[in-house]
């Protein structure tokens, strides 16, 4: 079995990340639909293998997340994606959860599904080569409540449970959403119980936390709120983590939770520069901050794959030197 440990600390190794390449269908589908590009299978598959056959990639990611799809598909060439993750110096990594649905007796929350079988799923996602998995959590500032909170951390502890007995790394990913126009208080407030939360039922359902990731927003304003300045981001954040997670997990990779590229990176950059002694590393688990811009310049034309890939790595990039930041200043090396 996978030294889990090992596996969790490459996935957040200082100054690269983890792209998040998971849409399901659905999603896919609509985001190719905005694009003006013909939904298809096939579409989709092309899409993705621009992001993953982009040169260089690894020099910034450690790990792609897929979908079921892509996940058992093959590139162009007929190499299965996972392979040709592994043959780039990448991590293969799937996405496991099966979407969120109205949580019974919640007031409007959400819980995550898909536990059921599981662990079925996983042993099938280890034997073809998955080294890490995702589950992601949602929840509302606006409509948040313990049981909403207790219901969606006892569903991510049972998942990453789960993982660790198959050999697979848990990406852990509560996502307080940053939709609407709470402020930066609440969003701390609901951060920082929502993470205690999560650790008591992961300390309960016998998780080792070296051996897995957190994916937690970073504590920002709704975006529908004033903005703040990113080191009163930084700072906030730092709190909360502090306050909350383990001191023995690896590393976190924070989500952009709908920011763009440059204010994501701007965040972590900061959170970084504020980190000091903080146990973990601080990366990135992005997605559409670093493959919009992609997207949109390819376009569904294989002539421009090249440039949507320049535009892929351009903000991979920018990533990658934010989360270096905290390295570079105390000169320390991983």
């Amino acid at each position: 079995m996978a030294d889990l440990h090992s596996v969790a600390s490459q996935l957040v190794e200082s100054g690269r990340g983890i792209l998040a390449a998971d849409e399901s269908v659905k999603t896919m589908s609509t985001r190719l639909t905005a694009e003006g590009i013909e939904v298809s299978k096939q579409a989709r598959r092309d899409y993705r293998e621009l992001l993953l056959t982009a040169p260089g990639l690894a020099e910034t990611i450690t790990g792609v997340i897929l979908s079921d799809e892509t996940f058992n598909d093959s590139l162009a060439d007929g190499q299965p994606f996972p392979q040709a993750c592994r043959d780039r110096g990448l991590l293969p990594g799937i996405k496991v959860d099966t979407g969120t649905s109205p949580l019974p007796k919640g007031n409007g929350a959400t819980i995550t599904e898909g536990l059921d079988g599981l662990g079925g799923r996983l042993a099938d996602y280890a034997a073809k080569g998955a080294s890490f998995a995702k589950w992601r959590a949602v929840i509302d500032v606006q409509n948040t409540s313990e049981y909403a909170r207790d219901a969606n951390a006892h569903a991510l502890a049972r998942y990453a449970a789960l993982c660790q007995d198959n050999g697979i790394v848990p990406v852990v990913e509560p996502e307080v959403m940053c939709d609407g126009g709470h402020d930066l208080d609440a969003c701390a407030e609901v951060t920082a119980a929502t993470l205690v939360a999560v650790f008591d039922q992961l300390d309960r359902q016998r998780v080792d936390p070296s051996g897995m990731v957190l994916k937690p927003n970073m504590v920002t304003p709704g975006l529908k709120a004033e903005q703040v300045p990113a080191e009163t981001v930084a700072s906030a954040t730092i709190q909360v983590l502090s306050s909350s997670v383990s001191t023995d997990v690896p590393g976190i990779t924070f989500l952009s939770g709908g920011h763009s590229n440059e204010t994501a990176c701007d965040y972590l950059g900061a959170i970084n520069d504020h980190a000091g002694s903080a146990p973990w590393s601080l990366s990135y688990s992005f997605g559409r901050a670093l493959v919009s811009d992609a997207l949109h310049t390819w376009h569904g034309d294989p002539g421009q794959t090249e440039a949507a890939q320049v535009a892929l790595l351009a903000n991979c990039r920018r990533a990658s030197a934010a989360g270096r930041r905290r390295s570079m200043a105390s000169g320390a090396t991983n």
